[in-house]
């Protein structure tokens, strides 16, 4: 290439020089600026085709970060209020939910998306109020609340360990792009308990997050009849489903949005077993952390908006 002596040479030379020169240095300006504007436009691309080898190098690794994210966030210090919408065989229920320091509170508002009649609404007052006078049995619900997180933080945590997990690729999520990760039973996995037997019969998709190693969505089938044992003996037979999804409903706190579970089996080996249930949850706001249960009885009785909200939602 030539110096700045040089190009000042060129100018003393007169026009033509300049001419001659421009005929020179254009084609190589032109291919710098499409050399540099290439690299631009390609480092978000290679620096994600980097993150995505990294991933399918060791998709472990990152199920492992997401489960003990998972874990570590709780809900303990940010409780919300929002709508709960189940579809339980033939009966559809919306229920308003508030959770508390205390454990959650729920008002059942509509049934088969239709505000509750006269009778049904003054049965649900009688039923809040008479919670909030007696707080034992709201200690014992929340004391079978903690045991089922409990379990559900133990399922969660073999996650990593129950299958073997292959990347492929991403995908577009509630909060943003996702890894997309297919999984199916790890041999050499020993379940602790009769509850974790069922991982052995499982295949399907975990999606993850990209900006927060959140799990996103778990959508598990089963391959296999699996013994079970979450609080009853049975199994459960081939051919059921699971669907979990979550997202961030603000601030970065993550709650489950959907869920829809098809399973069919049989409890104590006598006893069949349908479990077809579709829940999703919206309507997601904040309340604050040191409300008891009583403040939440409190809210939800004072809220004459929420079968209105629940109506037209579906």
């Amino acid at each position: 290439m030539r110096s700045n002596a040089d190009a000042i040479k060129i100018v003393m030379n007169g026009k033509q020089a300049m001419r001659d020169e421009s005929r020179i240095l254009l084609p190589c300006r032109l291919a710098a600026l499409a050399a540099l504007t290439t690299l631009i436009l390609l480092f978000p691309l290679h620096a994600a085709f980097a993150q995505g080898d990294d991933v399918a190098r060791d998709p472990d690794a990152l199920v492992r970060r997401a489960s003990q994210n998972e874990l570590q966030a709780g809900n303990g210090n940010h409780p919300y209020r929002y709508l709960l919408h189940k579809i339980d065989d033939s009966r559809i229920t919306t229920k308003e939910i508030v959770e508390t320091k205390d454990g959650d509170v729920a008002r059942l508002i509509a049934v088969n998306d239709k505000p509750l009649d006269a009778e049904a609404q003054q049965a649900e007052i009688d039923r809040l109020n008479n919670l909030a006078a007696h707080p034992e049995l709201q200690e014992h619900r929340r004391k079978k609340e903690q045991a089922d997180d409990d379990r559900a933080n133990e399922m969660l945590r073999l996650l990593p360990d129950a299958f073997i997990y292959h990347y492929e690729g991403m995908v577009d999520g509630p909060n943003g792009p996702c890894y997309r990760l297919s999984f199916k039973p790890n041999p050499n996995f020993d379940p602790p308990d009769r509850e974790a037997q069922v991982y052995a019969g499982m295949a399907g998709e975990l999606w993850i997050d990209k900006g927060q190693e959140r799990m996103v969505r778990l959508d598990a089938h089963l391959i296999a009849d699996v013994e079970f044992g979450w609080g009853i003996l049975g199994r459960l037979y081939k051919g059921g489903s699971i669907m979990v999804e979550q997202a961030d409903v603000g601030d970065h706190h993550w709650e489950t949005t959907h869920m829809k579970l098809s399973l069919t089996g049989r409890a104590l080996l006598i006893k069949p077993l349908s479990f077809q249930t579709t829940e999703d949850a919206s309507h997601f706001e904040p309340v604050p952390p040191e409300m008891s249960y009583q403040g939440a009885i409190k809210m939800l009785l004072n809220n004459n908006d929420s079968a209105q909200v629940a109506e037209g939602t579906h």
